[in-house]
């Protein structure tokens, strides 16, 4: 997906949020701001982490009024500290709190994502081993949440269905085996795309291999397993290793010798970093 297609995409996402947000109006700030009045307001961490949604942030406030202005004090991937000073945000202060709740959501999901990953990627540090994260996101997120996993340091697996071909075990069993799925993956998609096999047991590592799979997802495997798997495909096609892989478990796959890991949690599993917008003030006199 090109530069100027993730645009686009996430104006008409970020529409839809406001749209879910703001009905029809803001009754709190329409009943306290009449009219325009020109105000600031700061972007604080509120807890240490890596912000991530910055751009996704300011496009909120912009989408709602092109003149507000945003100053950030940093950028996507920096490590940030509690009680850090983010940003400042300038411009009608209606627009300020009509979207300062979207605003921060992405902003503090993406962040948390990010954070999250970082922690991850960190844990594999000189392994060899590439972290991926899945398409277990949030509906109508996944541009924001895949985004925010490469801030923190990770790669991005399949962006959708679309992207790749990934026989898991549902597939395999409507094919009827591992092989017939293979062969007829690679009829239907002969050499644009690599195949990537699910496998849970040793006897389907070997089918794959012998079904000339270019990936095999090791899933659920226990490390012992794995170990005899990896041994099994020889390098003979690149290895993934999938299934519940989280910030306790992912020490556990560091010398099996796998290419790469695949783990949900970065997505699904992720707490949100705390970000808050403080200080909100006029800067000029109410309009009349």
């Amino acid at each position: 997906m090109n530069n100027i297609t993730m645009k686009m995409n996430g104006d008409q996402l970020i529409m839809m949020a406001l749209q879910e947000d703001i009905t029809s109006e803001d009754v709190s700030t329409n009943a306290v701001m009449p009219g325009y009045q020109k105000g600031t307001v700061d972007l604080i961490a509120k807890s240490d982490g890596i912000i991530a949604g910055l751009n996704v942030f300011a496009r909120v406030f912009t989408l709602l009024d092109e003149q507000t202005q945003i100053a950030f004090t940093c950028k996507d991937g920096d490590e940030v500290k509690n009680g850090q000073l983010l940003a400042t945000v300038t411009g009608d202060i209606r627009v300020l709190l009509s979207g300062e709740r979207v605003a921060l959501n992405y902003l503090q999901r993406m962040s948390g994502i990010a954070t999250y990953t970082r922690q991850m990627v960190k844990m594999l540090e000189g392994t060899g081993i590439t972290l991926l994260d899945t398409r277990k996101t949030t509906p109508n997120c996944r541009i924001f949440e895949k985004y925010a996993v490469k801030v923190g340091g990770a790669c991005n697996h399949r962006y959708n269905l679309s992207d790749g071909v990934l026989l898991k075990d549902n597939h395999i069993g409507a094919a009827g085996s591992i092989t017939k799925a293979v062969k007829m993956a690679r009829q239907y998609a002969p050499f644009v795309r690599k195949i990537e096999v699910e496998t849970e047991t040793l006897e389907q590592v070997a089918e794959a291999v012998e079904a000339g799979a270019d990936i095999i997802m090791l899933d659920n495997m226990t490390p012992d397993m794995m170990r005899q798997a990896v041994v099994l495909i020889n390098g003979r096609a690149k290895t993934e290793c999938s299934g519940n892989v989280t910030r306790k478990s992912i020490e556990q796959l560091k010398n099996i010798g796998i290419d790469y890991v695949s783990s949900g949690a970065l997505t699904h599993s992720a707490p949100i970093l705390d970000i808050s917008m403080k200080h909100l003030h006029a800067t000029e006199p109410l309009s009349d």
